[in-house]
């Protein structure tokens, strides 16, 4: 009876927090759940995002450059494939990725599955083809049934990104001390943290940092109120030219997806460049080139301990 009561009491609490009224912030929290997930599908995909004979030559994985355990990132500057082939931008997390309205940082994809796609022809990543994954795989017997039991068709390229990206969408880093406290508990963050979020939003972080991904829904421009370009003293890359690059037009010149700030706590370095070591520094160089306003010492170490508060949990993350 006793154990009863304890496993009542737990379900009670909990049941409560899920349905607690979110409270009326620019900011929403992830979901804890995701019921429209199809397991074997995400299984597979599991697999296939950590199975290198979808390079060339059979050296690296998505994994490789996604970093499950370390923030889904390899946190280097750029990525390096096949045959020691660098990239010329940094690599995104793909922790929460299902919430950003495009992908990559220049925007050049919609969705998760042409997002998944896009690796395996890239020359500097995978440097590989559709005929030849599929002809590796369809060596593989375990693999081969596992694809016959989820589509008709078996194994073909859409079915190979359909599952990644279900994978990719279980991603969800949920749960966070700041996701705790927008669902009511107030015992969740510190004054400190508090401080943090209020600064955070009165800076104007918030106008570009919102959403259930606190980013990922809107490009900005790198440099808003000032030359980051010109003052970054180095040369600018292709790279460095964002959605103009999709487009072609001189408005969209240095234009970029807007980050998630949900993992930024241990995703250093910072910006598509990779040009900033901490966190610290990167409030910094936002204030300064994308609102135009000098941030204290005092106010940066404030919003760096809100952002901390946002990391949340998955059973890949290893912090």
């Amino acid at each position: 009876m006793f154990n009863y009561l304890i496993i009542l009491i737990i379900y009670l609490l909990s049941a409560n927090v899920q349905g607690a009224e979110v409270r009326n912030e620019p900011i929403k929290p992830l979901p804890l759940h995701q019921p429209d997930l199809n397991l074997k599908l995400v299984d597979l995909g599991d697999r296939l995002f950590h199975d290198p004979r979808l390079s060339q030559d059979n050296s690296i994985s998505c994994a490789s450059c996604h970093v499950l355990s370390s923030g889904g990132t390899d946190r280097l500057p750029v990525s390096v494939g096949v045959g020691g082939a660098k990239g010329g931008i940094k690599a995104p997390t793909v922790y929460n990725s299902s919430f950003n309205f495009v992908q990559f940082w220049d925007g050049r994809v919609d969705t998760l599955e042409d997002q998944a796609a896009g690796p395996v022809h890239n020359p500097l990543e995978m440097n590989s083809n559709w005929t030849e994954v599929i002809g590796k795989l369809q060596n593989d017997q375990e693999i081969v049934v596992s694809f016959r039991s989820l589509f008709d068709d078996g194994i073909t390229p859409e079915n190979i990104v359909a599952a990644i990206a279900e994978f990719e969408k279980s991603l969800v880093t949920a749960n966070s001390r700041f996701d705790r406290w927008l669902l009511g508990d107030d015992s969740a963050l510190t004054d400190f943290e508090l401080i943090g979020y209020r600064l955070f939003k009165s800076y104007g972080c918030i106008s570009c940092h919102q959403g259930a991904n606190v980013g990922g829904n809107l490009y900005a421009y790198m440099g808003a109120m000032g030359d980051y370009f010109k003052d970054r003293k180095s040369v600018v890359t292709t790279a460095d030219f964002g959605r103009f690059n999709v487009t072609g037009k001189e408005d969209d010149k240095h234009f970029f997806k807007v980050p998630s700030l949900r993992l930024a706590a241990i995703n250093s370095p910072y910006f598509h460049d990779a040009s900033v070591q901490t966190l610290s520094e990167a409030v910094l160089v936002m204030g300064r080139y994308q609102l135009g306003r000098e941030i204290s010492a005092s106010d940066v170490d404030a919003i760096v301990a809100f952002i901390s508060s946002l990391l949340g949990e998955h059973h890949r993350l290893k912090p």
